[in-house]
């Protein structure tokens, strides 16, 4: 059988919450090329305008495309709600995936119909996660939680992690009066903490992340192999290339994909146009 070529998948985010991703894509396809890059520079885009979101995706999306990406993964729950569809007109040809809140298996796993929405506040205000509600909560009670400020403490948890603890206790108690017994992470920072956040909402309710949703869609329009084949490349080979660019404080992104990841490498420093002094402290 001939040798299908490696993609070159290009994933990008607002900071470093799109690793969780990029982890799962890996999982499934370990042949894959990948470039990251987190847009660290403008993090968090939670709050953001819809049209400043919007034309940030379509650089970014336009650099990766430019580099030779075969697929753009948006990485970022507010990004795929504000932008996904200007993506896909803008570049017809082109393979995009997105991610958004996975509100219909939540339902269905949810065992007393109560489900719990963790999200930005762009993300929950969004026509399409208001149409995902509508279309698929049936009898459910969906709680619309915004966390706003949570994707700050996520990045900035390798050096101070008391401020991120203190806003998962906040939301395991509006999670647990709310008698949710289904939570879907919709944002990608959030399952980078699911275990410390299962730990306080206990075994009773369970957390639901669309990652692995996500790799499977991306295979399937790559059109590629099995898993189990994708999985047979041989020990000797050279292990495939991970990029990792950051628009400012490479170091900070080259700390989470050690923690986050258990490996990483050299992070890039990505200077886009009209980037020059835009930089948050």
């Amino acid at each position: 059988m001939a040798r299908h070529p490696a993609p070159r998948i290009g994933i990008f985010d607002s900071g470093i919450g799109g690793l969780s991703v990029l982890r799962a894509v890996q999982q499934r396809l370990p042949a894959a090329a990948l470039t990251y890059i987190a847009d660290s520079r403008h993090t968090p885009w939670g709050e953001r305008p819809a049209g400043w979101i919007s034309a940030r995706c379509t650089q970014l999306a336009g650099w990766l495309i430019d580099q030779g990406a075969d697929l753009v993964l948006v990485a970022c729950n507010t990004g795929t709600t504000q932008a996904i569809g200007a993506l896909r007109a803008g570049w017809p040809g082109q393979h995009f995936v997105g991610v958004e809140p996975g509100i219909k298996p939540a339902v269905a796993a949810s065992r007393n119909g109560r489900v719990a929405v963790m999200a930005t506040t762009g993300t929950l205000r969004s026509a399409r996660l208001q149409q995902l509600v509508a279309s698929h909560a049936g009898g459910a009670q969906v709680l619309q939680l915004p966390c706003p400020g949570l994707a700050d403490a996520i990045e900035a948890a390798g050096a101070d992690p008391a401020p991120l603890q203190q806003q998962l206790v906040a939301i395991a108690q509006t999670i647990a009066a709310s008698g949710a017994d289904t939570v879907v992470l919709g944002c990608t920072h959030y399952p980078l903490v699911a275990d410390a956040l299962q730990a306080l909402l206990g075994p009773g309710v369970q957390l639901l992340d669309t990652a692995d949703a996500v790799a499977r869609r991306v295979a399937s329009l790559l059109d590629l192999p099995t898993p189990a084949g994708l999985r047979g490349t041989p020990p000797s080979a050279t292990p495939p290339p991970l990029q990792l660019l950051a628009t400012a404080h490479p170091a900070a992104l080259q700390q989470a994909a050690l923690r986050w990841l258990g490996h990483g490498g050299a992070v890039q420093l990505l200077q886009l146009p009209g980037d020059a002094g835009t930089s948050r402290a």
